[in-house]
């Protein structure tokens, strides 16, 4: 495992740096700031997770077409493009004059952070890694768990200093000063449309499958219900944490410092799970990626007190890492990565919209009395027949896929 950091430092940086820099368009940094953008507009739970569902709804429509952009262009000149337009979306969330402009903003937010920023990432180290993929992609999704981790107690602290709007003009500055990092380290980059052919590898039957053919397959469908439940009910969780710490009768401040509990699980989990995955493959460890959010959410509804929360985040967290990994291999393991990126976008799409829905179907529920720790004991059940589903279709498509060859990474 040293050795291949040592020896691929530099585009696995890259990878890293990428998605820490998403954290800024991630529920779990936007969500930080839900009492007080609540408070300014005079919004219920119920109309500010609409408002943030509406905006992060129409990213995942744009992120069908711009996530293909990775198919076509080299991550260095996305970068250029991709991060000053989110630095500027977080000048406009410290700039935002109205409720009536909140949609358009977390539409640029929810595209720029959680859409392509992170989007770039993964397919890269999809791409430029085979035989490590699963290693490649854990170290490149610490980025988004360290955020994850750093950010919300961090962000929390320096609120009862320093106003919400202004916090925004520092996210705005830090993704700003990530540009020439990132222009550092991808100097020298492979390009996918000279490259794509050679470095290919190919899906179940052999073949390279394209967008339209991933979306007549019956695999797909029945993985789709699991690949949904983290990105639906962790956004909830994260975007429901002032409510969460009001129902649970804590600060959240104390709340929030609970997190790194989270991260230290996921990262755990994230390690284990890429190096597990370069031996085992996706279709053996995929079954039980929401086997751990299940405890967790159950766990969380029933707990009293901060030490129950704390082994409520640690289970949930266990998902996170490994949703990190395994959905992630999934897509150039049994679907090949000559049509990688737009094969992504379309996941991704799918992804962002179940992460609008999260928030306003909960918000919607919490308006209307159901309180969030009671609807986590229907969310483990779904899990669990989500995990029954996959299972079955994932051993039925792990005949089809033809051995992999021992490639490492694709260099420049």
């Amino acid at each position: 495992m040293l050795g291949f950091l040592r020896q691929n430092a530099t585009w696995l940086a890259a990878g890293f740096f990428l998605t820490l820099t998403s954290s800024f368009g991630q529920t779990f940094f936007i969500s930080i700031f839900a009492g007080e953008i609540r408070a300014a507009f005079g919004l219920s739970h119920g109309a500010w997770g609409a408002i943030y569902s509406a905006g992060t709804l129409a990213s995942a429509i744009v992120m069908v077409w711009a996530g293909t952009l990775t198919d076509r262009f080299r991550v260095r000149e996305l970068v250029l493009v991709v991060l000053p337009f989110f630095a500027a979306a977080c000048l406009a969330m410290a700039a935002v004059p109205g409720a009536w402009a909140l949609p358009v903003v977390i539409f640029a937010l929810r595209l720029a952070g959680q859409g392509m920023t992170i989007h770039i990432a993964i397919v890269a180290m999809g791409r430029w890694f085979v035989a490590s993929r699963g290693k490649a992609l854990s170290v490149a999704t610490l980025g988004v768990t360290l955020g994850e981790s750093l950010a919300p107690i961090g962000f929390v602290a320096l609120l009862g200093v320093f106003s919400w709007r202004s916090l925004w003009g520092l996210a705005a500055l830090l993704i700003l000063m990530v540009v020439p990092l990132l222009l550092s380290l991808l100097r020298h980059e492979r390009t996918p449309q000279a490259d794509i052919e050679a470095s290919s590898a190919v899906g179940m039957d052999g073949r390279q499958w394209d967008r339209r053919s991933v979306l007549r397959n019956g695999v797909f469908w029945c993985v789709l219900p699991l690949m949904l439940a983290p990105a639906t009910f962790v956004t909830a969780l994260f975007f429901h944490q002032v409510h969460l710490a009001e129902i649970k009768q804590i600060s959240h401040l104390t709340l929030v410092a609970m997190f790194p509990v989270y991260t230290a699980c996921a990262v755990a989990t994230m390690v284990v799970s890429g190096i597990a995955l370069d031996w085992l493959g996706t279709a053996r460890l995929l079954p039980f990626l929401l086997l751990p959010i299940s405890v967790g959410f159950l766990v969380l509804a029933g707990a009293g007190g901060a030490t129950g929360i704390a082994l409520g985040m640690a289970a949930v967290g266990m998902t996170s890492g490994a949703n990190s990994t395994l959905p992630n291999a999934f897509w150039a393991e049994f679907y090949g990565t000559r049509h990688l990126g737009s094969i992504k976008a379309m996941a991704s799409a799918v992804l962002v919209f179940g992460s609008a829905v999260g928030p306003v179907v909960t918000g919607l529920a919490i308006d209307a009395g159901f309180e969030f720790d009671s609807q986590m004991k229907f969310i483990a059940i779904y899990c669990l027949a989500a995990t029954v589903l996959a299972a079955v279709a994932l051993r039925q498509g792990a005949r089809r896929l033809a051995p992999t060859g021992e490639v490492d990474v694709i260099r420049a």
